[in-house]
């Protein structure tokens, strides 16, 4: 079956069982040419990586309610955005969506660019990205090639190099079946197909449109692809982290630089996180231990924080960082690890 084939028989499969998202246009709308609001693809687009999509739906419905188009998402200030995403993990991304925001309502008046090249200019927009709102927002025929489709077409075509050599030759397939009419229902019928269907575990071959030519089904490989490299085992680094309560209700907290992990987001005072963290109390306090040690991995490392609490006076000067009441932040506003560091240190000081 040639490339074109395969695409229209996708797309039939696709008007059936495509599903419903926010920020999607459903496919009887495609069919008549509706396109979804750029804003919104490039949005959802954001949240969407590295992140499942069950996770982004509630922060993206967030987002457009607070801040219904790319003006007022620009004029929204960097620690309303970044307590907004708090918990969503990977936060360059928002450091990055407020940049590109900023930058189309400041010079191209609030429209995002309509082509790849346009868009791979904006901050945060690389090279999938663009590719995805090219098509989907603008009827581009630009191929779309995330995870879900690098293992549909590693499975269909039985290509049985690891990933990061197939990479090339999977590109060239995705464009070869990319059509000109309906580029962005075509991209998001792959997506639907590998998330659904295609799935990296037991996937659901006698419901796929395109199992009669599957040469990995036919090989009965389709489990086993793509390849991947063996997965090289994460380190452990360690920490300390200080959380003083004030007699008043009000925490210690400081915001983190703004490059780094966590960039820009409140957190707890506390040590640098390597191999043997030293002291580094932010303020003379009884700082006790809970006798919890808190663990959180992170993309390229594991992470065990040592926590440290204290009751403090209401005169108490800190070394670093500020106190701040429940009218200034709620533990919501703060990435996970710090959440978790929360809930020990307010369970500690109930019982005691």
């Amino acid at each position: 079956m040639c490339e074109c084939d395969l695409s229209h028989k996708l797309l039939r499969w696709y008007d059936i069982h495509a599903r419903s998202l926010p920020w999607r246009v459903p496919p009887s709308a495609g069919k008549r040419g509706v396109r979804p609001d750029p804003y919104h693809v490039w949005l959802s687009e954001i949240m969407l990586q590295q992140t499942t999509v069950a996770a982004v739906q509630d922060y993206y419905r967030r987002f457009t309610r607070l801040w219904p188009d790319v003006i007022r998402l620009a004029d929204a200030p960097e620690e309303q955005v970044m307590a907004q995403w708090a918990g969503l993990g990977y936060y360059a991304r928002a450091r990055n969506l407020l940049k590109c925001a900023r930058l189309v309502a400041r010079e191209h008046g609030g429209v995002f660019p309509d082509t790849r090249d346009g868009l791979i200019r904006l901050p945060g927009i690389g090279p999938y990205t663009a590719a995805a709102i090219a098509a989907m927002a603008f009827g581009r025929s630009e191929a779309v090639v995330d995870g879900n489709v690098e293992r549909v077409i590693s499975r269909y075509f039985a290509i049985q190099d690891t990933l990061d050599k197939a990479k090339p030759e999977i590109r060239l397939r995705a464009e070869a079946m990319t059509p000109h009419q309906r580029p962005g229902d075509h991209a998001q019928a792959m997506m639907d197909l590998g998330a659904t269907v295609c799935t990296p575990r037991n996937p659901r071959c006698d419901m796929c449109p395109w199992q009669t030519g599957c040469q990995a089904r036919a090989l009965g490989i389709a489990a086993e692809l793509p390849r991947r490299k063996p997965k090289v085992a994460r380190p452990t680094r360690r920490g300390i982290a200080y959380l003083a309560r004030r007699d008043d209700g009000a925490w210690l907290l400081e915001r983190r630089p703004d490059k780094g992990l966590l960039g820009a987001m409140l957190g707890w005072p506390g040590s640098d996180w390597g191999e043997a963290p030293e002291p580094c109390p932010p303020v003379q306090a009884d700082w006790q231990d809970p006798g919890i040690e808190l663990r959180h991995t992170f993309t390229h490392f594991h992470l065990r924080l040592q926590i440290r609490v204290a009751r403090v006076p209401a005169d108490c000067l800190p070394s670093r960082g500020v106190f701040m009441g429940s009218q200034e932040f709620c533990g919501s506003d703060l990435p996970t690890v710090m959440r978790k560091a929360l809930d020990i240190a307010r369970a500690h000081l109930q019982e005691n």
